[in-house]
């Protein structure tokens, strides 16, 4: 338990500060190239959910998605619960970058109403969607998750003897 609240709170401190001084430093949609053709930092707040899906929700909508989080962040606690005894180092590694990318999202909502994104990856004129540690967090925890399933082996069940 103690390595998922590490990482957990690793990685709701760097967001935090690295939103922070994105808010200070950056204005709303005015890009800052960082790799010409491939990588700017850009100033979004997002209100809708991963990626961008239902940004342009009513008001009320965004309650509903900070609700929404709570509950994902509940059910994910649950899952902590039961993966962690038997998962190890990466289990509770990815989980903990779970968490942590949960918190600070919804740390942004409850705040500001939406999410604070800027990094913004390109190709000419396609860009993945804005995204910030958090969602980096988020990423790489469920790959971690998803690669221990993965590797590891189911557990073999007793076959049924016939009658």
């Amino acid at each position: 338990m103690t390595r998922i609240a590490v990482a957990a709170v690793l990685v709701v401190i760097l967001d935090q500060v690295t939103k922070a001084i994105a808010l200070e430093r950056l204005s709303p949609g005015m890009p800052i190239r960082v790799v010409d053709g491939f990588c700017s930092l850009t100033l979004v707040f997002n209100p809708g959910l991963a990626f961008g899906m239902l940004a342009e929700p009513p008001p009320a909508w965004r309650w509903i998605v900070a609700v929404l989080s709570l509950g994902a962040l509940a059910v994910l606690l649950v899952l902590i619960g039961r993966l962690l005894p038997t998962g190890g180092a990466m289990t509770a590694c990815g989980l903990g970058l779970v968490v942590g990318g949960a918190v600070g999202n919804l740390i942004d909502r409850v705040r500001f109403g939406a999410v604070v994104d800027f990094l913004d990856f390109y190709w000419r004129s396609y860009h993945w969607p804005a995204f910030n540690v958090a969602d980096s967090a988020i990423s790489v925890g469920v790959t971690l998750l998803a690669l221990r399933m993965l590797l590891t082996p189911a557990p073999v069940l007793p076959r049924e003897k016939p009658g």
